[in-house]
């Protein structure tokens, strides 16, 4: 019992410092678009989607690689410490050096015009400096060590959400005399406000550097060791996670470099490429809500899989846990789906932004059949065959490019978010097509897209007849979400009785 309340308890902290990033990060939407207007919002948008990209680059799975070989009987793992994080520094140094050398190109492939380098020169030392606290980080997590894990986690965020609020928020009230006149002499010495949005990049960049620093006992307690006969098991273990986290970040953020790529000129009137990355990326932030759930579960889930993995039951267990999650999830889409005008007039503060609207619910659907996903590979989990995942994986970014590449010289952002929606749900029809052969459960698969389908109609619905009254189409729009909750409660309430009942 001491091991299983230990356990739950590390899963806690660790989920709290992951979930409470997100959401603050999610909360900053209204700051930078009441700061930024839609095009300097893109480069933002942009350059944060190479970062989560190439984040992947930087770390090449090594944070499970050092897990796995640290839990093998007889390793040292003193020294397994001190030659994974010499390769992470050779790595570093070289992928961080290679992409400042290439800022200019990259960012020319977002649309940025030259004359900002420095973007890309902060975007690699933040992945450089975010790659060193890697195996630091890893160390802590493997030696149980979950307070400090997660206190230098909270600090990181807290720290950037900070400087985003001082730069973006209170130096610009002080400086106008809305706020403190008195404190404008002290502001002056330091805010610029002409250099915007490189108040974010170097607020990102300071939280990093001080993760770092404050990691120091962990740092100083590392000798550079590097000997390639002993780390060649350690880069083929490491390989297909490298792969398989690409495939990931390519379904999850390549749209939006790829949109100013693909995007034809004046597909939009009166707006560059920038701003349709900035409005596009401003809408994705919508879908937090089923990202946080999608989140969430994923901490929860695969502890208690494996636990119910050996159980006579498990696979009804399995089934009853994706109905419930299915049905909730459709409950946000729906909810939010047909609210959205509020909710994107509460966080998207400029007018300019709430054109791209139509994408949320798209997205929003895409990312409960991520979810589902996630329900679903329980299966190669359990049956020991991961390297499905990555198949799928790789099914799924395949698409993406290809999606993206034929969608967006038509429709544009809508085109990536149907290009999203696309592939999380080919992914989910695989995987359970798969499962089926491997480790059948008996999921209820044609009661839940028949849920889904009339979820998705009442919202095509509520889309579709649009009164112009506000009060009118607000009051249309709860009337849609209160049939969807009512109708659910009427076909779903005697069966939960009736589980509740037998067991």
């Amino acid at each position: 019992m001491s091991v299983a309340k230990r356990l739950a308890s590390q899963t806690a902290v660790y989920g709290v410092s992951s979930i409470v990033g997100r959401v603050l990060s999610y909360l900053l939407t209204p700051v930078y678009t009441a700061a930024f207007a839609a095009a300097e919002f893109g480069v933002v948008t942009g350059v944060y989607a190479y970062v989560s990209f190439l984040n992947v680059l930087f770390t090449y799975g090594m944070e499970t690689t050092y897990f796995r070989f640290a839990n093998r009987p007889g390793t040292d793992r003193r020294d397994l410490y001190d030659r994974v994080l010499s390769l992470l520094l050779v790595s570093t140094v070289v992928l961080t050096t290679v992409l400042i050398l290439l800022a200019k190109p990259l960012l020319g492939m977002l649309g940025i015009p030259p004359g900002h380098e420095q973007y890309g020169v902060w975007m690699a030392l933040i992945l450089g400096l975010d790659a060193l606290a890697a195996i630091p980080f890893a160390r802590l997590r493997l030696e149980n060590k979950a307070r400090k894990f997660a206190t230098i986690r909270l600090v990181n965020i807290l720290v950037n959400v900070g400087l985003n609020l001082f730069f973006l928020v209170f130096c610009p009230a002080v400086a106008s005399g809305k706020w403190l006149p008195g404190l404008q002499p002290l502001v002056a010495r330091v805010f610029d406000p002409t250099i915007g949005v490189s108040y974010v990049f170097l607020s990102n960049l300071f939280a990093s550097g001080l993760t770092l620093l404050l990691l120091w006992r962990e740092v100083l307690d590392f000798r550079f060791r590097l000997n390639l006969a002993f780390l060649r098991p350690l880069l083929g273990y490491t390989y297909p996670l490298m792969l398989m986290g690409l495939a990931g970040m390519v379904n999850e953020t390549l749209d939006r470099i790829m949109l100013p790529m693909w995007l034809p000129k004046n597909f939009y009137p009166g707006q560059s490429s920038l701003t349709a990355v900035g409005i596009y990326g401003a809408c994705y932030k919508l879908s937090i809500f089923m990202q946080l759930v999608n989140q969430a579960f994923r901490y929860a889930a695969d502890p208690f899989f494996f636990s119910q993995a050996t159980e006579k039951n498990s696979p009804a267990t399995f089934a009853l846990v994706m109905k419930w999650f299915t049905l909730c999830c459709a409950v946000i889409f729906v909810g939010v789906s047909l609210n959205v005008e509020d909710f994107g007039r509460l966080f998207l503060k400029r007018p300019e932004y709430l054109q791209g609207l139509v994408v949320v619910p798209i997205l929003l659907l895409a990312n409960l059949f991520l979810g589902v996903y996630y329900n679903l590979s329980v299966w190669f989990k359990l049956t020991d065959k991961t390297y499905f995942g990555t198949y799928i994986g790789a099914g799924g970014a395949v698409l993406t490019i290809a999606l993206n590449f034929l969608l967006i010289p038509l429709l544009g952002y809508l085109g990536s978010a149907l290009a999203t929606l696309a592939c999380y749900f080919m992914m989910a029809v695989l995987c359970w097509r798969l499962g089926e052969r491997h480790f059948p459960v008996p999921y209820p698969a044609l009661r839940l897209g028949l849920w889904l389908l009339f979820a998705a109609g009442l919202v095509a619905l509520g889309w579709w007849l649009q009164p112009a009254d506000w009060w009118v189409r607000h009051a249309w729009h709860a009337g849609l979400t209160v049939l969807f909750l009512v109708a659910l409660w009427v076909v779903e309430r005697p069966q939960a009785a009736f589980a509740t009942k037998a067991a």
